[in-house]
């Protein structure tokens, strides 16, 4: 019986703890978008981007010194 009176301290104090970090997280915004992380995984957006025009044109003429050298 003894052992209950120092528990039931310890208890609320976890769950005021619990509660208070809660209600942080909610204004903090940590839940304001849950869709957008769960869906990021599936789309993935590692698209190369063609090169530019300058580039392209540069590159044959690098190749081409490379081989006669």
């Amino acid at each position: 019986m003894d052992s209950i009176f120092l528990l039931v301290p310890i208890v609320i104090l976890f769950v005021a703890g619990a509660v208070k970090l809660f209600f942080w997280a909610v204004n903090s915004g940590q839940y304001d978008d849950l869709e957008t992380e769960g869906r990021r995984i599936l789309f993935d957006d590692d698209v190369v981007p063609p090169p530019s025009a300058s580039e392209a044109d540069r590159a044959p003429a690098e190749n081409h010194r490379r081989k006669g050298d």
